[in-house]
């Protein structure tokens, strides 16, 4: 530890100060810099095109993923539902306590449907075998950690759990566990069906 803290503090701090550095200087306000005429010739098109990339659509995600039993899930199929998307893992205390909830949610509430991110680093083989021991009514995909669905926020935490709306728009994110209670909850608050009894 040093007198302007620890080492790691300093990295950080220089790390931050190098990055500051590196933002180009904006033009003086009202000083519109005109480019000089140039006389270099003009440099050959590339032969290779790429596709733009597109923005994520954080209000209205799209999420299309092969689920682990081998089918195809796209949430632009569920229009016209609630969907909760509920990003998880095996290793996940509370993610393994809510999933019965959201397995009864899936099952009893005709206007909700429920899809699983296992969000870990696992294979499909140990995946599978984890749902034996603990299946679940809806489906689950797993996603790459290291590119998980663009439209989505990387979670910061598990779960973290969305409420899409059936219009598309996100309703509601939950971060932490939630308890089926409060999705019925939030979905009467965006204009759905108030929760039901039992």
């Amino acid at each position: 530890m040093t007198k302007y803290g620890t080492p790691a503090a300093l990295a950080a701090m220089a790390c931050i100060l190098l990055l500051a550095a590196c933002k180009p200087a904006a033009p003086p306000a009202g000083d519109a810099a005109t480019p000089a005429p140039s006389t270099a010739a003009a440099p050959a098109a590339s032969t290779t095109t790429r596709a733009p990339e597109t923005a994520p659509n954080r209000d209205m995600p799209s999420l299309a993923i092969d689920t682990i039993d081998g089918k195809r899930y796209e949430l632009s199929a569920h229009r016209g539902k609630w969907v909760v998307v509920n990003f998880w893992a095996t290793w996940c205390g509370p993610c393994l306590k809510e999933m019965p909830a959201l397995s009864a949610l899936d099952t009893m509430r005709e206007h909700i449907d429920v899809v699983g991110l296992a969000y870990e680093d696992t294979t499909p083989e140990a995946m599978r075998a984890f749902l034996k021991k603990h299946p679940v009514s809806y489906p689950i995909a797993m996603v790459d950690v290291y590119d998980p669905p663009k439209d989505f926020e990387t979670p910061a935490g598990l779960p973290t759990t969305y409420l899409i709306a059936p219009d598309g728009k996100v309703a509601k994110r939950f971060i932490g566990p939630v308890e089926a209670h409060e999705i019925e909850v939030a979905i009467a608050a965006a204009g759905g069906p108030k929760p039901q009894a039992g």
